[in-house]
Parts: C-alpha cells; sequence; structure tokens
C-alpha cells in the first residue's frame, strides 16, 4: 500500500512506517520464525531413524526453507532501503485500521463473556451504527437476526453447539 496516488479526497496524514522498514521487520520474524522451528525440530528428533524419518525430519526443512528465506528477504530489503521511500502507512490509514482492530479485540472480550451469538450480534449492530452511519432500529433488527440465524444454523439444524459464554445469556432457551 504506496501513498503515491492518494485516493480522490482522502487526506493524506503524516507518514508513520516506510515500506522497506515494515519489510525488514517481516523478514526479520520470518527468519527467527524459521529458526524456532529448526530448533524445535532438532529437540523431537530431525535425523532419519532406523524406521524412517524422526518426528522434526519434515518440521527441520521446512524451518530451514523459512529461515533461508527471511535472511535472503532482510538482505534484499537492506538493499532495497537505499532507494525506496515509499509510505507503507500513514496516520490518516492506522486510525482506519484501528478503527476495525480495537472493536474486534473487544468483540473478542465480550465473546468470552456473552457467547458468540450475542456478541456477533452487537458486533454487527455497533459496526453498522458507529462505522456505516446506518440507524439504531435498522442495525440492532439485523444484528438480532443475523445472530438468531446463525443460532439456529449451528444450534438446531446442524446440532453443533458454539460457545456460549461464562455468562450463559442463552440458558434459558435450553442451550
Amino acid at each position: 500500500m504506496t501513498n503515491d496516488d492518494p485516493s480522490p479526497g482522502a487526506a493524506a496524514g503524516r507518514p508513520l512506517a516506510r515500506n522497506s522498514t515494515v519489510d525488514l521487520f517481516v523478514a526479520a520474524c520470518l527468519a527467527v520464525a524459521g529458526a524456532v522451528v529448526i530448533v524445535e525440530a532438532r529437540r523431537l528428533g530431525a535425523t532419519w531413524q532406523s524406521d524412517g524419518p524422526g518426528a522434526g525430519y519434515f518440521p527441520f526443512y521446512i524451518g530451514l526453507i523459512l529461515a533461508v528465506c527471511g535472511v535472503a528477504l532482510f538482505v534484499q530489503a537492506l538493499n532495497a532501503r537505499k532507494s525506496d521511500d515509499s509510505v507503507f502507512v500513514d496516520t490518516v490509514q492506522l486510525r482506519q485500521v484501528l478503527s476495525v482492530l480495537g472493536p474486534s479485540v473487544l468483540y473478542v472480550a465480550v465473546t468470552v463473556l456473552l457467547g458468540i451469538y450475542i456478541a456477533s450480534a452487537l458486533f454487527i449492530a455497533l459496526f453498522m451504527i458507529v462505522l456505516g452511519r446506518y440507524a439504531v432500529l435498522k442495525s440492532g433488527v439485523v444484528g438480532v437476526a443475523i445472530g438468531a440465524l446463525f443460532f439456529l444454523m449451528f444450534e438446531v439444524w446442524f446440532k453443533v453447539p458454539l460457545y456460549k459464554g461464562l455468562l450463559q445469556p442463552l440458558a434459558f432457551l435450553g442451550y
């Protein structure tokens, strides 16, 4: 995502990160993840045993591929850093991402207490109200309808119970 050609009417904010910086960070994370897989695969036994490959044989090579690719991408990002000045994210774009990320984290916390059906109904309704600027009544009806549809689909038709929450708000229904 570059800031070279902003969409019409979009105000660009202060740059927070360049593409090359993010590339370096992701490459380092990939190399570290590969190294962790290599170490754990060796702990499990990454050699060929008398009855075939050990438990860590294939994960070792997957980790090796990840680590090598991570290092190669890191070197490539270091070389590109001198010539790459494109913006990865600015303040306006980050605010837009956080406007979705924040409520999503809150949704997970509410799911623990109220269960997936009620939390989802609230999440959908509040997203429609806050981000979509829909009327409260319309948003509430859509949220409740979708929550009820999911409840019917999973609990009644498929007989696959989903998490009901610590407070068990649907206990009065016998579920």
